[in-house]
């Protein structure tokens, strides 16, 4: 049986698609929009050496005092900020310059 080259240039076109398809997926599904999922690293280290139920705060990369308060994800103790942030949003700050 013969495949014609036209049939072959069909099959490997869409073979790339269906490749950049799945990789263009994946890459979203990683990236979710430029946002990471989940608490911040500084979360977690805010609440080192404390009990669920303790109040801490960090510093923001953004320079912004997120404060809240311990809680148990897990094995672990993260801050869970007084004003979480919405979704798409940025709360969960208080401005530290006043």
């Amino acid at each position: 049986m013969t495949i014609s080259k036209r049939t072959t240039i069909v099959i490997v076109l869409l073979g790339n698609l269906l490749a950049i398809f799945v990789f263009a997926n994946s890459a979203l599904a990683q990236d979710r929009g430029g946002r990471r999922q989940g608490p911040p690293p500084e979360a977690y280290t805010a609440c080192e050496g404390k009990s669920a139920g303790d109040k801490a705060e960090f510093e923001s990369p953004h320079g912004d005092t997120v404060t809240g308060t311990c809680v148990q994800r897990g094995d672990r103790l993260v801050l869970h900020p007084d004003n979480p942030p919405e979704r798409g949003g940025r709360g969960g700050r208080t401005t530290s310059n006043g």
